[in-house]
């Protein structure tokens, strides 16, 4: 009993730690290709496979899109890619094909899929800049590759937000393309993780290299802004460069404006004291003599 039960979870440990070093692939266009949707595939065989697909020539427009840090879990909800969804679902009658992998081993070599488009098609490419949105868009007809390398995404709650920008930027590029005929070829990285597969402590860091000259210049420029900050301070007014009346200097003189009252009233009742000089002065009457 106890065997099978140790056999199992460690049966079940080594398929999570494969599906960790796993990511998602995406494939839709407009023209008919046959492929099928495994939910566990080898990147060399994706790679075989849209190679002989892509050969044929089957498109006018072939979108290449690489995002790095992604997980089959960032696309599995339709409100953080709804344009992904329903293009792969089958919804977008304009497309004819589709195929996606969950979880895909190593990397598909993008550079190989170019230049197999570029041997057997005659196409050009043309790089997006995702970062920023800016590309030059040409209006003719000819045969291109568009190359679309968004930044990796995130950790944290922004994660989701990003992967729906993405969307949103992919649906805008789709619909500036001047032909009908066009693929896209989506692929992904698997999220890095900080933890060692050899050791379950966590390495310290070390820099590989030293400090590249584009930090040095951030750092300057943030020097310098806080520099100007400074000058700017100094001649700035007094009054409004330092702040005499705080909190605790105006409690103090509060208190100290009622003790002084109450010491002023208490100084003005003894002083008002009257006693008459005769109260000193020995009695010498009857009174005085019976005594």
């Amino acid at each position: 009993m106890w065997s099978s039960s140790l056999c199992l979870f460690a049966i079940s440990t080594v398929v999570v730690n494969a599906f960790q070093d796993t990511s998602p692939f995406i494939f839709f266009s407009s023209s008919e290709i046959l492929a099928s949707s495994p939910q566990i595939a080898s990147a060399a065989s994706i790679d075989k496979t849209i190679s002989t697909e892509l050969g044929k020539c089957p498109s006018d427009i072939y979108v290449i899109v690489t995002q790095p840090g992604a997980s089959a879990e960032d696309y599995k909800s339709t409100h953080s890619s709804p344009y992904l969804s329903r293009l792969v679902s089958g919804q977008d009658k304009q497309i004819r094909s589709s195929f996606s992998v969950a979880n895909v081993l190593g990397e598909i070599d993008v550079s190989a899929l170019s230049r197999t488009l570029e041997n057997r098609c005659g196409v050009g490419t043309l790089h997006v800049d995702a970062s920023t949105g800016l590309f030059d868009m040409v209006d003719d007809m000819k045969p291109r590759i568009i190359k679309v390398d968004f930044p990796e995404l995130p950790t944290g709650a922004k994660r989701s937000a990003v992967v729906k920008v993405n969307d949103i930027f992919l649906s805008n590029l789709l619909d500036m393309i001047p032909s009908t005929k066009y693929s896209v070829i989506y692929t992904t990285t698997p999220v890095s993780s900080p933890r060692g597969h050899d050791s379950t402590e966590p390495s310290p860091y070390e820099m590989d290299q030293p400090m590249s000259p584009l930090v040095h210049m951030d750092l300057k420029r943030d020097i310098d802004v806080h520099g100007r900050a400074a000058s700017n301070e100094t001649s700035l007014p007094l009054f409004e460069k330092y702040q005499y009346f705080t909190p605790g200097l105006f409690m103090a003189l509060f208190v100290s404006f009622i003790l002084l009252s109450i010491l002023y009233v208490g100084i003005t009742a003894l002083a008002s004291l009257q006693v008459s000089y005769a109260a000193f002065d020995r009695e010498n009457g009857p009174a005085a003599q019976k005594k």
